[in-house]
């Protein structure tokens, strides 16, 4: 863990962030991106990594699997229960040294001049919403993770 890390400190539960913890084991954290207070694009999640490392590269094997396996099971879960019909994935590293990953839901009838990970928030039918909305995505997530099995 790094005192100075975003991320470190929203694991160790210094910093508010909104909705409410998806998932979480020894190895993955999952929530929703916080947009601090301002209106969020609706299924914009982040599953990091527990441990500090900057890229995928660090990863133990351990690690790598749940990693691997939350990236599938969240993204189902953003198409069985938010209705999503595409998900990206965005591993980025530039601003925060600390492996997260963005989940982005894209919804029907996006106009495919805003597909892509970060342009489906700015199209202009983008599902965007509150604090209340957030916490609301992240119970049927966390509930849907919670009913279905990983197989």
């Amino acid at each position: 863990m790094n005192d100075s890390c975003f991320i470190c400190n929203k694991h160790k539960g210094h910093l508010q962030t909104d909705g409410v913890v998806i998932y979480e084991n020894e190895y993955v954290y999952v929530g929703h991106i916080d947009n601090q207070g301002k209106p969020s694009y609706l299924g914009h999640l982040m599953i990091d990594l527990k441990r500090h490392v900057p890229t995928l590269a660090e990863m133990t094997p351990d690690e790598a699997k749940s990693f691997g396996v939350m990236v599938s099971r969240v993204s189902k879960a953003l198409k069985e229960t938010e209705s999503a019909e595409h998900i990206y994935a965005v591993v980025a590293g530039n601003a925060v040294p600390h492996l997260h990953m963005h989940l982005v839901a894209r919804y029907p009838h996006t106009p495919e001049e805003y597909w892509g990970p970060f342009a489906v928030q700015e199209a202009p039918n983008a599902k965007m919403g509150n604090p209340n909305d957030v916490t609301e995505l992240c119970k049927r997530i966390k509930s849907y993770l919670e009913m279905t099995p990983y197989e």
